[in-house]
Formats: C-alpha cells, sequence, structure tokens
C-alpha cells in the first residue's frame, strides 16, 4: 500500500503521521513545493497549476490514494486534481471539521488564514455544517508561514494574537489550516481559561487519512509490522524531510518510522 499527500510546504505533517499510525506498513510519499510557496497568495488558477505540478511529481511513485493535505488547495485545486487524476489514483481533499465542531453546542471559533476567513467557501460551509452554533473566524495572519519555517518566536506572536481574537468561553476550536495542528498545543495554551472546562480542538488529521483508506478499500491496523517506507518530494527533487519538519513531533515519528533502504 502507497499513500501520497501534497501541500506547499510541511502543511501534510498531521494527515502524513495520522496515515502511518493507522497503517505502518504503508509506504508513504510526501509531495510539497517549496520552490513555489507560500500558495496563499496565489491566483487561483496559478495556485491550480503548481498543485498539478506537485500532484504529478507524487502520481509518477504510483501510489494508491493521493491526499491533498492543504485547505486553500482543496478549495481552488481539488476538481482539476480529480479531473487529472481519477479514477487511477483517488483524490482526498482537506476541509475543516466545522460540523463536528458545531454538533457539540456552545461557541465555535474556526482559526484559519486571512484569505479564507470570510470567504464564500468557509461562510458556506458555516451555514451547512454549523447547525446554528455560534462561530467565530478569526484570522491567523502569519501563524502557517511561521509554523513552516519552525519560527517559534513568530509562531507565539501570532498565535497569541489571534487568541485576542477568540471568546473567552469558547467551546470548540476548529483549526483551519492543517499547518496549524502542528502546533495544536500552543494554541490550546493561549484560548484555555482555567476557569472553564477543556477547549475542544477540531483538526482534519485523522479523518483524512480514515478517508484515504476508506478510499483504497483498506482497514486500519495500528499493530501491523512497521515497515512503511518514506520518499520525500521537494519540488520533485527526491529529498530528506526539512529540516523544519523535525521541529515537529510529526516530522520526527515519520523519520524514526521509516525502515532503512
Amino acid at each position: 500500500m502507497k499513500i501520497a499527500l501534497m501541500d506547499s510546504g510541511i502543511g501534510l505533517l498531521p494527515a502524513a503521521a495520522a496515515v502511518r499510525r493507522l497503517r505502518p506498513d504503508a509506504d508513504l510519499v510526501l509531495s510539497s513545493d517549496p520552490d513555489g510557496m507560500p500558495w496563499g497568495p496565489r491566483t487561483p488558477e496559478d495556485l491550480t497549476d503548481r498543485a498539478l505540478t506537485v500532484a504529478r511529481a507524487a502520481a509518477a511513485h504510483e501510489p494508491d490514494a493521493l491526499i491533498v493535505g492543504c485547505n486553500t488547495a482543496t478549495v481552488h485545486a481539488l476538481p482539476a486534481l480529480r479531473a487529472a487524476l481519477e479514477p487511477s489514483i483517488p483524490v482526498i481533499g482537506t476541509v475543516p471539521a466545522i460540523k463536528p465542531a458545531a454538533s457539540e453546542g456552545g461557541k465555535v471559533a474556526i482559526w484559519a488564514t486571512p484569505a479564507t476567513t470570510g470567504s464564500p467557501y468557509q461562510r458556506g460551509l458555516i451555514r451547512d455544517f454549523a447547525d446554528g452554533a455560534e462561530v467565530t473566524e478569526v484570522p491567523c495572519p502569519g501563524l502557517a508561514d511561521a509554523v513552516e519555517h519552525a519560527d517559534a518566536a513568530a509562531v507565539e506572536r501570532a498565535v497569541a494574537a489571534a487568541a485576542a481574537l477568540t471568546p473567552t468561553d469558547v467551546r470548540a476550536v476548529v483549526l483551519g489550516c492543517t499547518h496549524y495542528e502542528l502546533v495544536a498545543e500552543r494554541i490550546r495554551a493561549a484560548v484555555q481559561s482555567a476557569d472553564l472546562p477543556p477547549v475542544v480542538f477540531h483538526g482534519s488529521a485523522g479523518a483524512v487519512a480514515a478517508q484515504a483508506l476508506r478510499r483504497i478499500g483498506a482497514e486500519p491496523a495500528p499493530t501491523a509490522t512497521p515497515s512503511g517506507g518514506l520518499t520525500v518530494l521537494l519540488s520533485g527533487r527526491t529529498s530528506d524531510l526539512p529540516a523544519a519538519a523535525l521541529s515537529y513531533a510529526e516530522g520526527r515519528l515519520l523519520r524514526a518510522a521509516a525502515p532503512a533502504r
């Protein structure tokens, strides 16, 4: 079994680690685009072209499925990616976990990039899946870039700024950018009030990993022999995991779990 993941940068790490935990015997192909990042400021057409190039680099390794480990690429490029690769390679997009967050009741905050916050896409998800919950959209300027470069000081500044916009009595936080899942505990520390119950966090990595397995008819097997390999493609070039990736537990898990070839 081989699962590929794509993103502009290291935002694919949470979903890749989730796949690794579910199927330690699966080979992983991580395809990102350091030469073209960030994707967020690009036009939808330009972003789609970059995403197709990254996806085709991964597809050359003949994976059984491709996970689009990026909310922005899912919004703009998913139809083009599916048209290019399916049915040979199922393509799984990443959507913010608004529905499960709203189902628990109480106030919900959605942390997302400034481009996504207030967008027709996100507003549509809120309309369709928030089920009447009180939702606050929280823009997080600079946070994804700070996470990408493992800049701890910049992460702290961006998290603090976003936390100041988050209601103090929020009950659930949706992480609307895959990069944010890498610093979920820092976000938790910033939004948690000492006198209130724990805030529930909702990322997409686990659900996306499970959906990829379902699409190829595979079952989770977390106790399988950890024999899955790891291929890293940086703008199409075979490489090692970027140094910034190893700043996070997910990156270290992937490196440690990959058998020597």
